[in-house]
């Protein structure tokens, strides 16, 4: 199929929370024009559509008729299967010749699904999973591993290119996806690693700052040190990932290992204490807040 010019487009958004909105003011910071807006939360969708001098939709369809490119940074696998939903409301409708970025979180078999949805309607789909955070969102300067056909790469790597300061193609539809959560599950068990170091040296009346300067110079050095031992040390979760996304994340990954037919004790441990965080309503903490299962005297309670 002929594939529509991609600049400059008129850009549409669905799932506007912490990183789709700040990679919608990078979008426009780069001079593009942001359509459409649409969320779930319909007062942030608002919000962000009048920073922009976007309209904030009621409906899905509506920012399909609005936007040549459509990026969507949703929550989960549901979320993804409604907004791609055969019938009824849908991004689906109308959506001939368009190009659908995804750039949630989800299981492999999902973007499969988007993309075989979207051909079946004449569109087109991208995978475009993130391995960075809000800042990283909101100054263009994102990692993200994109897979889907050649050629729509090729056409949307111009507006990619705005996002991101690294990035990797790397194969057809759900490749991506699976690295991104063997990325996920890596980082989550680095992370409560780190929880559980730093809070044995807590119990051990240990100085923290000592600790994690030493670890930095060491084999226990991580890039989960430097973005997160501070925050464990000083108990500032404000979230820019949170423990809820990283249960889910390592849920994925775990999936993967089951069909074939492995065992991941580490991964599926990290999960577990990532759960107690969300059944302790403390889900929406930053993943850094797992260190609150260790720190003596502060613990969550099992």
């Amino acid at each position: 199929m002929n594939l529509p010019p991609v600049m400059p487009p008129k850009i549409g958004f669905v799932g506007v929370g912490r990183m789709g909105a700040n990679m919608a003011r990078r979008l426009k910071d780069c001079g593009l024009s942001i359509s459409a807006i649409h969320d779930i939360d319909p007062a942030a969708a608002a919000e962000l559509a009048a920073d922009l001098g976007a309209t904030a939709t009621t409906t899905l369809a509506e920012v399909t008729a609005a936007a040549d490119v459509i990026i969507t940074v949703v929550t989960d696998d549901a979320a993804m299967h409604r907004i791609f939903a055969a019938s009824g409301d849908s991004l689906l409708s109308g959506a001939q010749g368009r190009i659908f970025i995804n750039c949630a979180t989800v299981a492999p078999a999902t973007h499969l699904a988007v993309e075989a949805a979207a051909l079946k309607v004449g569109a087109q789909s991208l995978e475009a999973c993130m391995a960075s955070s809000i800042t990283q969102a909101r100054d263009g300067s994102l990692y993200m591993m994109v897979a889907g056909e050649a050629q729509v790469f090729a056409a949307a790597q111009p507006l990619l290119q705005m996002l991101s300061s690294q990035m990797r193609y790397v194969g057809l539809s759900g490749e991506a996806a699976k690295i991104k959560a063997l990325v996920n599950m890596v980082m989550n068990i680095n992370t409560a690693g780190l929880a559980e170091g730093l809070g044995l040296a807590e119990a051990l009346g240990l100085d923290l700052a000592m600790v994690r300067e030493i670890f930095s110079q060491t084999g226990a050095a991580s890039r989960v040190l430097e973005t997160d031992g501070e925050d464990m040390q000083i108990r500032d979760h404000a979230c820019y990932f949170s423990a809820a996304h990283a249960a889910k994340d390592s849920g994925i990954a775990l999936e993967l290992a089951k069909a074939q037919a492995m065992t991941l004790p580490l991964a599926a441990a990290t999960k577990a204490q990532f759960d107690r965080m969300t059944a302790a309503g403390l889900g929406e903490l930053d993943k850094s807040g797992i260190a609150e299962l260790t720190f003596k005297g502060r613990g969550i309670q099992p």
